[in-house]
This record gives structure tokens, sequence and C-alpha cells, in this order.
């Protein structure tokens, strides 16, 4: 098959067998998400290069190595969004909606780009949902937008997680911390690849973040920031744990999660599931206090958290979890004839506006194969439309799993296809019921 006939490399097309379950997957999170009072925000999937640069650090792997950028045909840097956050506070602050009724609770929904080597969990092309709570400084700001995270992986059926949690402090205890990280970085400066001597001085905590084998190594040795939190944010930190624990929340503390991301401040957390391999964050947020106005916004403290869909998905396969199948027909009309097809076409418009799923032939096919059709496309129920059944104003509809037949009239079909349905459908619960 020509390349250009393939999708590009670490993209996937969504199929119709499969986008059901997808579309029940985010029906899931938008819906939790509106049971804590966020709503959703749509922001363009390129934004200026600078607002990344600003936001996700100019030292992260994201910035120097994954991000899609290029100058558009008026010369201005655009790139493709690694992720949505900062594209949803550039919207906030350009909005004014930090000016309004605080906290400002948002999702969303989106795809996001990174040049990253494909493997399973990870793609070139991702989606994301994820939350941004605008405006809350308080620790029970962090364990509620926690809760609602592990609600949403437990509305789409997602179990065997674990929550992991830690703080990287506020700048100023930071300052102690980089110290005590540049001085043991620099005793194996020898041993970094290239990317992190070059992040020593300008951001050593970065190195926590690297993804050599042997950079991870010996930043698995480093001092943790746990040692050096300020009073402030030791207390805060204190306070999210006992938040978690009144809610039931179980969680353990990983000193080394600082998140790959520069805006973060203070409490960090990862959802994280054995189901997936190497890629085992399936969530991942904490606050970010400081970047609202280091992007041009008042100081204002907020927090947040993403996760990845694609990985969702790969996770829900792996535990073997059941999700909804796909709504198929109501009603399958086949036709002999042209005046049937003229009113198949009659029939069918009136079914739907009534909110039946309605199928007829589209083809020509035969009334064989119309048959054939009906029966691989999973329709619940099927009638053949003839002159006959016109002139008389009824026609017989088939169960297609029992075989059972019921005549209905034409002209009142909305209400006895409803009927027939309901019945069928109790039947097969009371039927099932019996079974167990």
């Amino acid at each position: 098959m020509s390349e250009i006939n393939r999708a590009v490399k670490g993209t996937n097309d969504c199929l119709p067998d499969e986008s059901h379950k997808w579309q029940f997957v985010e029906k899931q999170m938008l819906e939790t998400a509106k049971l804590y009072g966020f709503n959703e925000i749509r922001v363009p999937v390129f934004e200026h290069t600078e607002v990344f640069l600003r936001s996700v650090g100019d030292t992260t792997d994201v910035v120097q190595k994954e991000m899609y950028t290029f100058d558009d045909k008026g010369g201005r840097s655009i790139t493709l969004r690694p992720e949505l956050t900062a594209g949803t506070i550039r919207s906030v602050i350009e909005n004014g909606l930090v000016n309004g009724a605080l906290p400002l609770k948002v999702c969303y929904i989106g795809g996001c780009y990174r040049y990253e080597k494909p493997q399973a969990g990870r793609l070139r092309e991702f989606h994301q949902f994820g939350v941004e709570c605008i405006g809350a400084a308080e620790p029970n700001a962090d364990a509620e937008v926690i809760a609602l995270a592990r609600q949403v992986l437990s509305s789409i059926g997602i179990d065997k997680i674990s929550l992991e949690i830690n703080s990287i402090g506020c700048s100023e205890c930071r300052k102690e911390y980089h110290k005590a990280l540049k001085e043991y970085f620099s005793s194996n400066i020898d041993d970094l690849c290239n990317t992190c001597k070059d992040r020593l001085d300008r951001n050593p905590m970065r190195i926590l973040d690297c993804k050599s084998p042997v950079c991870r190594e010996i930043a698995a040795k480093a001092p943790v920031v746990l040692d050096y939190l300020c009073d402030d944010c030791r207390s805060h930190f204190e306070k999210v744990k006992e938040y978690l624990t009144a809610m039931g929340i179980a969680f353990s503390v990983n000193p080394h999660i600082v998140r790959g991301l520069d805006y973060y401040t203070r409490t960090v957390f990862e959802f994280v599931s054995g189901d997936i391999g190497a890629q085992s964050t399936v969530c991942g947020g904490g606050r970010y206090d400081g970047l609202i106005s280091q992007m041009g916004g008042p100081q204002t403290a907020s927090l947040g958290f993403a996760m990845g869909i694609e990985r969702l998905m790969l996770v829900l396969k792996n535990q073997q979890k059941e999700l909804p199948k796909a709504a198929n027909a109501d009603l399958y009309i086949a036709t002999m004839g042209d005046n049937a097809k003229v009113k198949a076409m009659e029939l069918s418009a009136i079914l739907r506006g009534d909110g039946f799923i309605v199928e007829t032939d589209i083809c020509g096919r035969g009334l064989k194969a119309q048959m054939k059709y009906a029966g691989k496309s999973g329709a619940k129920f099927s009638m053949v439309l003839g002159d006959n059944e016109i002139q008389n104003d009824e026609a017989n509809i088939k169960n297609m799993l029992s075989g059972e037949e019921t005549t209905l009239k034409l002209s009142n079909i909305s209400n006895q296809l409803f009927d027939v349905i309901n019945s069928s459908a109790l039947d097969a619960l009371a039927e099932a019921i019996i079974n167990n």
C-alpha cells in the first residue's frame, strides 16, 4: 500500500466499530466533571509558540524535543498544542474570565501533538480530558480535584489504579532544593546526557524527569524535594493528605514525582495503572499557582489535571472491561417495488423524528440481499414493505432474535413500534433473570 494511503506514523484512526466506546468514555468524563461544577471550554488546536515556551518551560522535554512548531505564511511561529492547560489559561486571560467569579472551573477534551517515538500508550497525536480550577488556593481544592480525577476513572470502569502524590514546593523553598540538586548532579555530570548537562544550571529539577535510563538511575538517588519544603508548603501538603484521608481516598507519597512541565508548584499527583506496561501514568496533575501571572494575568492560585484517553482505552482493553455496544437499528425496512421505496422513506422520516434508529435500502438490492444486510447489521426488527402492505395500511415486523412477528398499522407506526420494542426488552430482561 502506498505511504500516502497510510495514517501518518504515531497517529490512529478511530473506526466506526470503536467510536461509540470513545463517545461513552467522553460522555462519562464530561458528566462527572459537571457534578463538581466544571463546564466545557474549547480552545484552538494551535497557539503562538511563545504560549508554550512561557508556560510549559524551555528546559522540558516537551519544548526541547517534542513540539510540532512551524512558521505560518505570515512568518509567525505557531505550535500545535502539546497539552491543553497553556491554551486554556491564555483563553481565560484574554477573555477576562479570571476577573469574574472565582473559582472558575473548566474542563476540556481535545487532541494534542508531540513528536515522540510511538509505543503502546504513547502516540504523536493523542487526546486528553482535563480540568482547570482557577482561583482556588486552599488545600481542600487539591483534594477535590484529585477526587474528581478518581471518580472520572471509576465512572468509565477503570479499577486497579493507585494514587501517588508529592509536593514540589513553591518558588522560595525550591531555591534551596535547586542548590542541593546542582551539587548532587555536578558530581555525576560526566554521566548525564547532553540535554541534562544543559539543564544543570538552568533548571536541575528537569533532570529528574529525563527519560534517559542512565539519567533516571542517577536521579533515583538525588535529594528529595520534601526535605526542603518551607513551613507553608509543608502545612499545605499535610492538609491535602488529611482531606484525602477524610474522603477515603487511598494514596502513597512518591517523592520522585515532579511532572514533566515547569508550571507546577506544591501538590503534584499521578494515577498509575499496571495494565499498560512502561507508560503507567494514566492521569497527572497538580498546582500551578504562578502560571497565570507568568502569562500576563493577575496572580491567581490554580490547579488541574489531564488524562490521556488512548491510554485509558488501553487500560480498559487490558482489564477486559465491557463498554456499551454500538446502537444498532431499531427497525430495518426492506422494500419491494418503487412505491414501497417511497413509503419506506416516508416512514423512516416519521420514525427518526420520534427518535428511532431506522435503516432502509439505499443500494438497490433485491429483497434477499436486503434481509441479509439487516441480519448482519444487527437490526433489532425488520419489516418487509410492498404494494399489499401499503394498500392494507399494515405490515408485519419481525424480531430478528426470536423470529416472533407482530402486525403494525403503518398510520400509527411510531406508537406501536415503541410498544413492541418495550415489550421485547421486558421479555429479554425476564428471561435473563430466570436464567440467572
